[in-house]
This record gives C-alpha cells, structure tokens and sequence, in this order.
C-alpha cells in the first residue's frame, strides 16, 4: 500500500509563510496560525510543503487504508486558503450559512481572505470539527 505524501514534518512555518506572494494572505495566514493555535491548543506543525496542520490523529478505514492526519489544517493555495475540516461535523451546514464569502468542497473550505468571513464562525466551525474528528477517530 503507498504511503502518505503529506506527513508532519520539521520544516518552518514561518519559512513557508514568508514565501506566500500575496500581502494579505500572508498576514491571514499567521493569524489562522494563531487563530487555530488557540482553538485546538494544538502548535502549528508543517505538513508536507504546502499544509500547516493542528494536533493529530491516526485514521483507519474499512478498505484498510490507515495513516495519520491533522485535526485541523490549512493552506495558503494560489486561488484562495484552503481550510480544510472533517466532512461532517457538529452544525456544519448551519455554520457555513453565516460564514461569509467562502466556497466549499467535500472537507474544505476556500475564502479569499479573512476580512470577508466571520472569525466567530470560523472557530466554532474548527472546534466542532476537532471534536467531530476526535469522536471518530478516538
């Protein structure tokens, strides 16, 4: 079976961040740093070259598939910052009504920057997801 390509690693946050183009979303991000740092209680560690992720949890599915992942991660993408949370959680559809301007696939959410979403939204959404993730993967 391959392994995962996107595994916790020791590279630098701040490195990565620093290399983000774009003004404002490099400032948005090292506030979702501190923004998820202290809603999960989690330090930001890189995942891969591209994901900033918050704690950790092993995952096994039934096709036997198995390996670990962050509770809850972000990246800075070309087009937007990719949030990226479990598939269901706590209120999701609720809470993603009153986020504000975002787009959204399977586990992600895409904004364009912070200033267009609720940020009280924003950590209710990350707390229900930790919390969502951690009930079924405990």
């Amino acid at each position: 079976m391959a392994e995962n390509k996107t595994t916790e690693n020791n590279l630098s946050i701040v490195d990565f961040l620093n290399s983000v183009d774009d003004k404002t979303k490099r400032e948005d991000s090292f506030d979702l740093c501190k923004i998820m740092n202290r809603v999960t209680g989690y330090e930001a560690k890189m995942w891969g070259t591209a994901i900033i992720g918050f704690g950790t949890y092993h995952y096994k599915y039934e096709s036997g598939r198995e390996g670990d992942a962050p509770l809850a991660a972000f990246s800075p993408r070309k087009d937007a910052i990719t949030l990226y949370f479990s598939s269901e959680f706590t209120d999701r559809d609720e809470l993603l009504g009153k986020l504000g301007k975002h787009k959204t696939s399977k586990v992600c959410v895409h904004i364009k920057k912070l200033a267009d979403i609720d940020q009280t939204i924003l950590e209710m959404m990350i707390k229900n997801s930790v919390t969502s993730i951690k009930n079924l993967y405990p």
